[in-house]
């Protein structure tokens, strides 16, 4: 049996058994070392492979002449970062393609334009993370500036430190030279629609039951999402969506990759990532919007890959008919 027919939910027509059988033969020894590098167990390859190689073919299908701007929406710990990486390897190695790639969370607002919002607004804001917490201006600045970009324009892609809650120096930022044929744009709530008034009247936890009694912080973050969160997710040419099973997953994941994060974190910077308890309470505040988008985004979205409690891949689905 080879790699292609070991990953059953693709459709037949992405990729050949031929097709998928060269492919994965240029790739292998690239893929393997990306395997190795994100300390993934190697006996895993050949099914990972058979995920990323269907999908970077899907996404080929989805390329004109112009730059593709691909979202990709996860809950937290959901493997978006680690899905992006893995996509743009293989659009790179397989296709030649140009990718550039940034995330939501790389246009926070920085630490002392939340402390305003927090002053001016209302205490909650001060937690990066809900629509409200970015700089949309500068996600769509740097967007607009990658898809009009010429043969040597050099573009800085923003970045933000999470270990020191603050945006990076733009000194820090990658820099990306050309025009790319693909921009990936991913974060938990890249694609996110705005709730029902009617839906923002009950708690949904203890953190909005009791420091935002009134749902004033809750109304808030929905009108962002109406407003320039919409008109920065309208740059979105396709939306690709990692379902995961339920906000438990969402917490032992999201923990998973806090403990990763202190493992790269310089000793003396360690105080400042979460202890179980923190973690729990700053979750709280993308819970409203990922319970939302997790009932409502499967079914509008181009593509829906689907994660069961043990973080495998169980089935995906592909929507019919999608505009050009």
């Amino acid at each position: 049996m080879s790699a292609a027919e070991s990953s059953p939910f693709w459709p037949a027509e992405l990729l050949s058994t031929a097709e998928y059988d060269e492919l994965w033969e240029r790739l292998r020894p690239v893929f393997t070392e990306r395997v190795r590098a994100h300390r993934i167990e190697e006996s895993s390859t050949a099914g990972l492979a058979a995920v990323y190689l269907p999908l970077a073919a899907w996404v080929r299908r989805q390329k004109s002449a112009d730059t593709l701007i691909l979202g990709i929406n996860g809950a937290q710990g959901s493997g978006k970062s680690t899905l992006c990486d893995f996509l743009r390897l293989v659009l790179t190695e397989a296709y030649g393609f140009r990718v550039a790639g940034f995330s939501i969370d790389d246009i926070y607002k920085t630490r002392a334009e939340r402390e305003r919002l927090a002053q001016g607004v209302h205490r909650l804001l001060l937690t990066r993370g809900v629509p409200g917490t970015h700089d949309t201006d500068l996600g769509l600045e740097t967007l607009r500036a990658l898809k009009s970009a010429g043969t040597d324009t050099l573009t800085p892609l923003p970045a933000f430190d999470k270990a020191r809650d603050d945006r990076k120096p733009v000194a820090e930022w990658p820099v990306f030279q050309g025009c790319p044929d693909i921009v990936i744009f991913e974060g938990w709530c890249v694609g996110t629609r705005p709730q029902s008034d009617d839906e923002l009247v009950p708690a949904v936890n203890e953190l909005e039951k009791n420091e935002d009694s009134d749902g004033a912080w809750r109304r808030y973050v929905n009108d962002r999402l109406k407003s320039e969160y919409a008109v920065l997710f309208g740059e979105l040419n396709r939306l690709i969506m990692l379902k995961v099973p339920g906000m438990d997953s969402v917490f032992a994941w999201r923990s998973l990759q806090e403990r990763k994060l202190a493992e790269k974190t310089d000793p003396n910077d360690r105080h400042r990532l979460m202890d179980p308890a923190a973690l729990r309470r700053f979750i709280m505040h993308y819970e409203r919007l990922t319970r939302h988008t997790l009932d409502e985004m499967p079914g509008r979205a181009d593509l829906t890959l689907y994660l069961d409690e043990h973080h495998q891949f169980t089935h995906v689905h592909i929507k019919q008919n999608i505009e050009k």
